[in-house]
């Protein structure tokens, strides 16, 4: 019989009417009366850890789910993480780089609709998941809608529709259909003993670029902030006449301030070296994200910078591809 743990968070899956509207408010019991499994194929242990709209998640709050993996890592064979759906991608990718080496499941999930209201999507996206939970694979995975996604590859495109997550510029690992599980891709199992790494520094700003940018804002980043990642157009540019933002780049850079490119465009990632606007400013000591999404580069900078100080370091780290979050073909392009 397969030991599964499921770590109650908060989040929709939990939630009850409040006075102000839906907040988490489940207790263990009450969220493992809903639970579809047949006890005689799987154990599942279920200890609440956090009762919180995920709104309201936190770095820390994500080492507290890595350290609660590690520390009951050897008793089960897979875990099951419940959450809220709004930062569920910010939270899969962390722990992708919390947690090294697994050659265990960890699976993350929620829901659109709380799993005590009767149209609910919950009991299905927990029922895969514990399903999923007991494959012979290692990783973090999020499972939602019958579909696997590696953990730094997730992103939430709908607000409402249970289909609310997709893979971007990965194929999905797996679905799931009923008590089967059929494989796209799979990762490989890891050989090593699990490594926690949980430091992190959470000074970073993210920055979503729009014709009219201010360079003055620049200033109070390199002062707060230890990594400013840049959401810009299209392959990366950044603009360089009017409202010229490359001086301040170079400000950034000179003052140690780790400079991310990234782009709003979801797939296919950024390439500096196409156009001039892009080549202008990769001529600064500034960090490639290749396809990497902006919840895996937000956690990864945040998790780099809890042990790097070096510019060069902290560049190295961020392209070099981690738990499968940017492709081989990006790798020193």
């Amino acid at each position: 019989m397969k030991k599964i743990l499921l770590l109650a968070t908060g989040g929709t899956i939990a939630s009850v009417e409040g006075k102000e509207g839906l907040v988490p408010g489940l207790s263990a019991e009450e969220l493992l009366q809903h639970f579809e499994n047949d006890p005689s194929e799987v154990e599942v242990t279920c200890h609440i850890i956090m009762n919180r709209d995920s709104t309201n998640m936190q770095p820390e709050h994500w080492v507290k789910m890595a350290e609660s993996i590690a520390k009951n890592y050897h008793e089960y064979d897979g875990f099951v993480i419940t959450h809220g759906t709004d930062t569920m991608a910010y939270t899969s990718a962390a722990l992708s780089y919390m947690l090294q080496d697994l050659s265990k499941p960890v699976v993350i999930t929620g829901s659109q609709v709380p799993i005590s209201f009767k149209h609910t999507d919950a009991k299905k996206n927990v029922k895969d998941s514990i399903r999923f939970a007991k494959e012979d694979i290692g990783g973090v995975f999020v499972v939602f809608d019958g579909r696997v996604i590696i953990g730094t590859r997730a992103v939430k495109m709908r607000t409402k529709s249970h289909d609310a997550f997709q893979s971007i510029n990965h194929p999905y690992v797996a679905s799931i259909e009923g008590d089967s599980v059929s494989y796209f891709w799979k990762p490989a199992m890891a050989k090593r003993e699990l490594k926690l790494d949980t430091k992190v520094c959470p000074e970073v700003f993210l920055l979503k670029l729009h014709p009219g940018t201010k360079p003055e804002i620049f200033d109070f980043i390199k002062n707060t902030y230890k990594g400013v990642i840049i959401e810009s157009f299209g392959n990366g540019g950044l603009p360089f006449e009017e409202r010229n933002l490359l001086p301040k780049i170079e400000e950034l850079v000179q003052a140690g301030i780790a400079v991310v490119i990234s782009t709003q465009c979801l797939e296919e990632g950024q390439d500096l070296y196409l156009y001039e606007v892009g080549r202008k400013v990769a001529q600064y000591n500034i960090i490639l994200s290749a396809d990497m999404n902006t919840e895996a580069i937000v956690a990864k900078l945040m998790w780099v910078l809890g042990t790097e100080s070096s510019l060069d370091q902290i560049k190295y780290r961020l392209e070099q591809p981690i738990a499968y979050d940017l492709s081989l073909a990006w790798e020193h392009k």
